[in-house]
């Protein structure tokens, strides 16, 4: 089954000037150059759309204004192997995946003896003293 992919853009509300153009002509060309544009990246036009956005007027009252939008769809070309769903945190590793070795990690939590060794605290925070403070 295809799946798609949307793209929704406002309608120009001006058009620029083109010689021997006006009115209505104009503005089917300033709308045709869009539709152009996004049809050579692979969109598909749909459908136009006039939906309301509420906006604040003043400080306590509100206007709707009502928007004119072009819908444009294309084809996503992922695989059905892109559109499974991801694996939860939890879940068990895969068998055919090799089990991480304990050698390639390393442990971030050292035991107290490794930490005053490697001195960590001093140098990720060089600003601070150490107070005997036992790890």
């Amino acid at each position: 089954m295809p799946s798609y992919e949307y793209k929704v853009i406002p309608a120009p509300e001006k058009a620029r000037k083109v010689r021997g153009l006006k009115g209505a002509a104009l503005f089917a060309h300033a709308l045709e150059e869009a539709m152009n544009e996004l049809g050579a990246d692979g969109w598909q036009y749909v459908r136009a759309d006039v939906l309301p956005q509420e906006e604040r007027a003043g400080l306590t009252s509100k206007t709707t204004t009502y928007r004119n939008l072009l819908v444009f769809q294309r084809e996503t070309t992922s695989s059905a192997e892109d559109s499974s769903p991801i694996p939860s945190a939890r879940s068990e590793p895969e068998p055919d995946q090799p089990e991480a070795e304990e050698d390639d990690v390393e442990n971030l939590w050292q035991d107290a003896e490794t930490a005053e060794e490697t001195d960590l605290g001093g140098a990720l925070f060089p600003h601070r003293e150490r107070k005997g403070v036992d790890l």
